[in-house]
């Protein structure tokens, strides 16, 4: 149930120019925190300003706004915005339908906001209230007063800059980005006493201001746990996508203390998808970013202790622990360790693409990044379901989408979902048989040099923005020798490791290794990282929940 707010009857305010909506959303929120909350609802945003203006006079707190985005004469992005200044410490709430996801991330930097829900919400005591309860505690915890963001100036074509966005933004870390070629973005290097040779520069809440700072730097300055508690664990699980995330849920929740370490962000690929629709439970979709903020505020409802910003560099037995090493020199321990540590796209090996990474060539959906697009010409490489998920979340942005594929079409790795909507989207095109060849541009992309495979014919096109999604590599050349892994790195377990009917070499165990068990008795593989898995969200998620159940297994008979 709702806590009570510090100050008599708080208000929670909701517009929508929608009667029925209006008073809809007005009820759900009366039934949850009307005993403690003054539920106030307005039908516009000059309306709804007026109140706040009544409410500031008379000395009234505000906590929590709800706007939606669709409203005549003036739209909720444009209502918070002028809402920030009458309530700069109210938490911002936008509502907003699957098409006006966008605007919801735009706004991130317009109004600070805090969150977005999609409408409907039904049922409210799953979609509405654990949203509301977070951001009541957090408005409470703030002592009611404006939250700082944290600021980053830096030149828009550098590939530093742009990592730095992509880290925070990944993190779900609030933050405004100011160019430096803009008055605000000067005066902000002024006042840091720093000359803009080295960008970007990055100004923490607390106003430390840090020059081209590195991820576990940042991490730590902007509030994310980078530090284990425990010296020893029952399980570390490497690696933060939706296997390594389900496994820290189920681990947490089954009594296990859990530590989940992530060397970038929590999400993985799939946490960068701009909209994932064939995962179960999401009817109408949901994007990575929401999923993975839901998964990972759940494993730490459980307990699950979650490290940002934290390499990984080895492996080690110990007797009956297993030593996890950083890359810093620390080292924590534990019973157990699940290996989730997934996949990354390979790099396009086309003249001029590593010079140009940052700017203009990116890897992964770089969702940062898809605003500015507006207008432009946009080229994909690849053939796979995260491409054609970026295909149709940029072209609601750009000119043009061209997906460049080297096969004869997109059936050969594509969801047939997804290839309708792509050929149902007026401005993405296919180019089939075309590679890449090179990539030119003297501060920013600029150009592409296209082959096609079969004629050898070559062509150059006009092109500010290419995003590659080609193959997958697996993140463990940290391993070595430790575990045993294929030809391509991906790790064996379970059946793989006894083909012939003999255990691994080195194994001392009376029993054949678990299904997910690696080479290491204990240690165990989860998601795109192990050998012949199945490249999918629901997959990867299942398996971090199965190598939790294993792990219990292993431990009992330990």
């Amino acid at each position: 149930m709702a806590q009570a707010a510090d100050a008599a009857r708080t208000v929670i305010m909701t517009v929508d120019d929608d009667p029925g909506v209006s008073r809809a959303v007005a009820r759900d929120l009366r039934r949850r925190y009307g005993a403690s909350y003054r539920i106030v609802r307005a039908e516009s945003g000059d309306s709804a300003l007026e109140a706040l203006r009544e409410l500031k006079l008379r000395g009234d707190l505000v906590a929590v706004i709800l706007a939606d985005y669709r409203m005549p004469q003036m739209n909720g992005i444009e209502f918070l915005e002028q809402a920030l200044d009458v309530y700069p410490g109210a938490r911002r709430v936008l509502l907003t339908a699957y098409a006006d996801t966008n605007a919801a991330i735009d706004a991130i930097n317009v109004v600070d906001l805090d969150h977005y829900l999609l409408k409907p919400w039904d049922p409210p005591e799953e979609k509405l209230y654990p949203v509301l309860d977070d951001l009541l505690d957090a408005w409470r915890a703030s002592d009611y007063r404006p939250v700082p963001a944290t600021k980053v100036v830096g030149h828009r074509w550098s590939a530093r800059s742009s990592d730095v966005r992509e880290f925070l933004a990944r993190n779900q870390v609030p933050y405004r980005w100011y160019s430096v070629e803009e008055p605000e973005g000067q005066r902000l290097l002024a006042a840091a006493e720093a000359d803009g040779q080295r960008l970007p520069l990055v100004i923490t809440p607390d106003g430390t201001p840090l020059i081209e700072p590195e991820a576990p730097e940042l991490a730590a300055k902007v509030g994310l746990a980078t530090t284990p508690t425990a010296d020893f664990y029952d399980l570390v699980v490497i690696g933060g996508g939706p296997a390594g995330l389900g496994a820290a849920v189920y681990g947490a929740s089954e009594g296990l203390r859990t530590v989940l370490v992530e060397r970038a962000a929590t999400g993985g690929q799939a946490g960068q998808s701009s909209r994932i629709e064939n995962y179960l439970g999401f009817p109408d979709g949901v994007s990575g970013a929401q999923l993975t903020d839901r998964a990972r505020r759940q494993a730490a409802k459980f307990g699950a202790e979650v490290l940002t910003a934290r390499e990984v560099t080895a492996l080690e037995v110990n007797g009956a622990a297993r030593v996890v090493r950083f890359s810093d020199g620390s080292a924590i321990a534990a019973h157990s360790v699940i290996l989730a540590t997934g996949v990354q796209y390979r790099q396009l090996e086309a003249a001029g693409c590593v010079d140009l990474t940052g700017c203009g060539v990116f890897y992964g959906s770089a969702l940062t990044e898809a605003a500015s697009c507006q207008g432009q010409d946009v080229y994909i490489v690849g053939g796979a379901n995260s491409a054609g998920q970026a295909a149709m979340y940029l072209s609601r942005f750009a000119k043009s989408v061209t997906l460049l594929v080297r096969g004869a079409d997109l059936s050969a790795s594509m969801s047939y979902y997804l290839i309708q909507q792509i050929e149902e989207a007026p401005n993405i095109s296919v180019r089939s048989h075309t590679v890449v060849d090179a990539a030119h541009g003297a501060e920013r992309l600029e150009r592409l040099t296209l082959r096609q495979v079969h004629t050898g014919e070559c062509e150059q096109v006009d092109a500010q923005w290419m995003f590659v999604f080609i193959g997958a590599a697996p993140l463990t050349d940290w391993l070595g020798d430790t575990v045993l892994r294929d030809g391509r790195g991906f790790i064996l377990a379970g059946p793989d490791l006894t083909v012939d009917g003999t255990p691994p070499a080195g194994w001392e165990l009376a029993r054949p290794p678990y299904h997910l068990e690696t080479s290491i008795p204990g240690v165990f593989v989860a998601g795109d990282a192990r050998a012949e898995s199945a490249k999918r969200v629901a997959s990867a998620v299942g398996e971090g929940a199965m190598a939790v159940m294993l792990v219990h297994r292993y431990l009992e008979q330990s």
